[in-house]
């Protein structure tokens, strides 16, 4: 599967090899991809980093922010900024995320994950 639109995303997950295998994938398509294990790093790039066009985040992780808290915080810093939100260990309430959100259980499929991107892209 190749992205329809390149796209840079930020990936935030504190387990490094599904960290670099996300990484890879999403550059195999044709993305930019950005890295962070845990939220404090993230808020880093994005200060450092303008052109992230998707955050996407695990839920449970190290740090001073679980991935739902920094969706919120870079939602109020960077309102057009698209989010997906993954986790294994919970079901989250669509209510309790930040507006235009993306939800994505694990596990998922590599071409559920990039279907995801495009469609906030567009």
């Amino acid at each position: 599967m190749v992205a329809s639109n390149s796209a840079v995303v930020l990936i935030v997950e504190d387990e490094p090899l599904i960290r670099f295998n996300i990484l890879d994938v999403l550059e195999d398509v044709g993305h930019v991809a950005l890295e962070a294990a845990n939220a404090d790093e993230a808020m880093v790039v994005l200060k450092g980093r303008q052109d992230v066009d998707i955050l996407f985040t695990d839920v449970n992780m190290a740090g001073s922010m679980d991935g739902i808290q920094l969706a919120k915080r870079v939602r109020a810093m960077r309102p057009n900024i698209g989010i997906i939100i993954t986790s294994g260990m919970v079901r989250l309430d669509p209510m309790a995320l930040p507006a235009n959100t993306a939800f994505l259980p694990k596990p998922y499929m590599h071409d559920a994950l990039i279907s995801t991107i495009d469609s906030l892209m567009r």
